[in-house]
């Protein structure tokens, strides 16, 4: 189906979010605590998916344990829900309020000394409030962009309007299929970027990955991350999602290296995954665990470890 008869369909709908974001977030937090209900009791979404995820990844935790982790995530899950409509109404000031940066003067050095910018990030919190991060930087100039990497859904209406509410803060947004190229443009322009990566989602088919272990579990972990980092030899951070409280928002700035090119081959994708595994552990609710990511077995082969050096040594952290 066309776009221009799924707008004619969906319509209604987006009339019914464009008045849903006119709301203050206190009364879309009533309509998110209505939406938990439906959804956890009586929906029931993907709940059995989540609850195994959450049972493998932690097997030290009781059975009580794996249920508040589910219910609380369910209800950040819905709160994410009504949070993201609101991006279609919402002010610079409030949402300068509600999500925080911490560690910006490292992106800020590292665009002086001209460098662009790869950010590993995740499915945590409300990830669709981090563009909201133009706010933040001084750097406003057009030698610089800010950028993010999405997947596009095969629902051309969700996928416009998703796409519009990302707009919000005037980043640009580039297909996972074309950020390489894009990204090339840029530096041939002379503009310096910083990039947010998804890299936690499942791959999809001929995604390369590197089995890791990661949360009490072989897992495959997306690699093209890395791989672009190093033929740009750009700079690599990570950011570290906080939920402070409801609707409240902090990412920390780490910085994993200067260049992604002097790293040992696979030391970002491993530093990533056990930076990630830090911030899910700190609060287990916030990660999306409704995602199918352990659907196919992996097998980690066995390594020869006489002549390997600690990668980790090689991976600069700051705050």
């Amino acid at each position: 189906m066309k776009l221009s008869e799924q707008n004619w369909i969906y319509a209604p709908m987006k009339w019914a979010f464009d008045a849903l974001a006119r709301l203050p977030l206190s009364a879309l937090y009533v309509l998110s605590d209505a939406l938990y209900f439906v959804t956890f009791h009586v929906v029931r979404y993907r709940r059995k998916v989540a609850l195994d995820n959450i049972r493998r990844s932690f097997p030290e935790k009781t059975e009580a344990e794996h249920n508040a982790i589910l219910k609380q995530f369910f209800r950040n899950f819905t709160d994410y829900f009504v949070e993201t409509i609101k991006l279609n109404h919402i002010s610079d000031d409030e949402i300068k309020r509600r999500m925080q940066f911490e560690g910006l003067e490292i992106v800020d050095r590292l665009f002086d000394e001209g460098k662009s910018i790869v950010t590993y990030f995740s499915h945590c919190g409300n990830w669709e409030w981090a563009p909201s991060v133009t706010l933040w930087s001084r750097h406003k100039s057009p030698e610089v962009e800010f950028c993010q990497v999405y997947r596009p859904l095969r629902n051309k209406w969700f996928d416009a309007y998703f796409l519009h509410l990302r707009s919000r803060f005037n980043p640009l947004s580039f297909p996972k299929r074309t950020v390489l190229r894009d990204l090339l443009k840029l530096r041939r322009d002379g503009v310096a970027s910083i990039t947010g990566f998804m890299s936690d989602q499942k791959p999809s088919h001929g995604d390369p990955t590197e089995p890791l272990m990661f949360l009490s579990q072989p897992t495959a972990m997306i690699t093209g991350t890395e791989t672009l980092a190093r033929k740009l030899n750009m700079a690599v951070i990570y950011w570290d999602m906080q939920k402070i409280s409801r609707g409240h928002y902090k990412i920390v700035t780490r910085l994993m290296t200067e260049n992604a090119a002097d790293m040992p081959h696979m030391a970002l994708t491993d530093s990533y995954a056990r930076l990630l595994e830090a911030t899910i552990r700190r609060n287990p609710s916030i990660w999306l665990w409704t995602h199918k990511r352990w659907k196919y077995p992996v097998t980690i082969p066995l390594k020869d470890t006489s002549n390997e050096t600690d990668s980790s040594n090689n991976t600069q952290l700051e705050r």
